[in-house]
């Protein structure tokens, strides 16, 4: 091993490896050390635009914030962002390079190999470690062949590994067995320590289990971690966020649960605003009795449409509108908000136009090129109840292919970069509002003044505590997650294992 690099991969998706990373890149940043996350190919809707305007995955862009670092495309070269249940946007360094289906992917993957261990290398080379993600799980033998993800980026990076079991849905030690088992002898000899995920109770009591894997395998167990509370961004839409319904108090946000959402992220920081309760909405019935309805982004925005027209859901958002209620929408949910989105070369959708839900006087036309930038400008609302607001500076990020076209009735109230041409919009009423601005509500400021504008409507006195930024909000979290991993898991042993060290095992024998 080369001492510059540290894998971790799972028995299957979803066990906490991206968690996981990010609490050790926060933890070698609190030990002086310069890390950076890496995953050669992730495949997730939730997406970021660097500082370079190009694309990346979420998962790496938390992951670059807990070790303090600048998002780069070099920590995550390739992307694939789902379509449809068989197709892919591929997304190469930053930049779309059109859709493929799952087989023609297949057959486009090696020519992707050379790219990504000179993308890898390149990173290496400017910090003292890097700290790679795995996809899945490395056992799936049918796609082994082809991986570019898990032992095959193991290999590229000579990289030791750590192996990750989520404890909670059971039968964890009969995975971890399987999964090493159903590696070759030079894979097994690539894991390095293992570690259980998502403990609830006594260790005391798993300690049997412990020594009888360790035995089995001959691999120590290096830690169990505790379930833990801790508000990390979801790398895709696998995420019990959608089950759950965060906050409480007396104004009740819906956020529409579209099938192919996108950087939902923007929402974390909803149900910290006092008073506040936050849900997502599948079904019509979920929107009644909301006080404000969102529509996030989408990466299809006319199909997601569509499903919303055949759910009733768009009668029940109109409707809602009509009452005075709020509606905000983000990126594609923005889009539908207009009178009608056409897109003649199927960038998105195979349907080429489509009636919008008529609350915003713009039509959309999509188009190939995508916009891909970090944006930031000041609030200027010429009138109405934001006009309070003029000034706020507002920034994060846009992603979206297609281009507006604004009728008289939209009233500007955001600019970006400088432009002429309004990046936010609202109706007449000021009930309607939209813009492509990913984290708009990531200082608190903006939130705040729809959810004053509601309390303020219901007789209900006005918030003006202290705001806490999305920035903020991440460092804290971060922090608390790598405490309870440094507590639970052996940095001694993994700090060894980063060296080309062994650990021995018999960390949980019984006397």
């Amino acid at each position: 091993m080369r001492g510059k690099s540290l894998m971790f991969m799972g028995t299957a998706s979803s066990v906490g490896k991206s968690m996981m990373c990010a609490a050790v890149l926060r933890i070698l940043k609190q030990d002086g050390f310069r890390a950076a996350p890496f995953k050669a190919q992730n495949m997730a809707l939730n997406s970021f635009a660097t500082a370079e305007g190009l694309e990346m995955g979420r998962a790496q862009v938390t992951q670059a914030e807990a070790a303090g670092l600048e998002p780069t495309v070099r920590m995550n070269p390739v992307l694939l962002k789902p379509t449809s249940d068989r197709r892919s946007q591929v997304i190469v360094n930053g930049k779309a390079i059109g859709t493929m289906s799952a087989m023609e992917y297949d057959a486009f993957k090696p020519r992707l190999r050379q790219m990504i261990r000179e993308v890898y290398d390149g990173l290496e080379r400017d910090v003292d470690v890097v700290v790679i993600e795995g996809a899945g799980s490395p056992a799936e033998i049918n796609l082994k062949k082809g991986d570019i993800v898990n032992m095959s980026m193991a290999r590229t990076a000579d990289a030791p590994v750590i192996l990750i079991g989520d404890i909670n849905p059971g039968g964890v030690f009969a995975s971890l067995y399987g999964t090493v088992k159903l590696l070759d002898e030079e894979e097994q000899a690539r894991i390095k320590g293992i570690v259980i995920n998502k403990f609830r109770g006594d260790v005391k009591i798993l300690e049997p289990g412990l020594d009888m894997i360790e035995k089995l395998l001959n691999i120590p167990v290096l830690g169990v971690i505790p379930w833990m509370d801790i508000d990390m961004e979801d790398e895709d839409s696998v995420t019990e966020r959608f089950e759950r319904r965060a906050g409480r108090g007396q104004v009740n946000a819906a956020i529409v649960r579209l099938p192919h959402i996108s950087n939902f992220t923007d929402f974390n920081l909803l149900a910290g605003e006092p008073g506040v309760a936050v849900s997502y909405a599948a079904r019509a019935s979920e929107i009644r009795g909301a006080d404000i309805v969102i529509l996030p982004g989408t990466k299809n925005t006319i199909e997601d449409l569509n499903w919303l027209k055949q759910r009733g859901i768009a009668d029940e958002i109109v409707r809602h509108a009509r009452r005075g209620g709020l509606v905000f929408g983000v990126c594609g949910g923005y889009q539908m908000l207009g009178q009608a989105l056409r897109d003649p070369e199927h960038t998105e959708s195979r349907i080429p136009e489509m009636a919008g839900l008529g609350l915003l006087d713009f039509s959309v036309t999509f188009h190939a090129e995508k916009t891909t930038v970090q944006a930031s400008g000041p609030i200027r609302a010429e009138s109405g109840w934001l006009a309070a607001l003029n000034g706020v500076l507002l920034d994060g990020y846009e992603i979206h292919s297609g281009a507006n076209e604004f009728g008289p009735d939209c009233v500007p109230f955001l600019y970006l970069n400088g432009r002429d041409e309004p990046d936010g919009v609202m109706n007449a009423r000021g009930n309607v509002l939209g813009s492509y601005l990913h984290g708009i509500f990531d200082t608190g400021a903006f939130w705040r003044a729809l959810v004053n504008r509601v309390r303020a409507e219901k007789g209900l006195d006005l918030n003006d505590g202290e705001l806490i930024t999305m920035a903020e909000f991440r460092d804290r979290e971060f922090d608390r997650l790598a405490a309870i991993v440094r507590q639970n898991l052996d940095m001694e042993s993994v700090y060894r294992i980063i060296r080309g060290e062994d650990v021995p095992c018999g960390r949980w024998a019984h006397a």
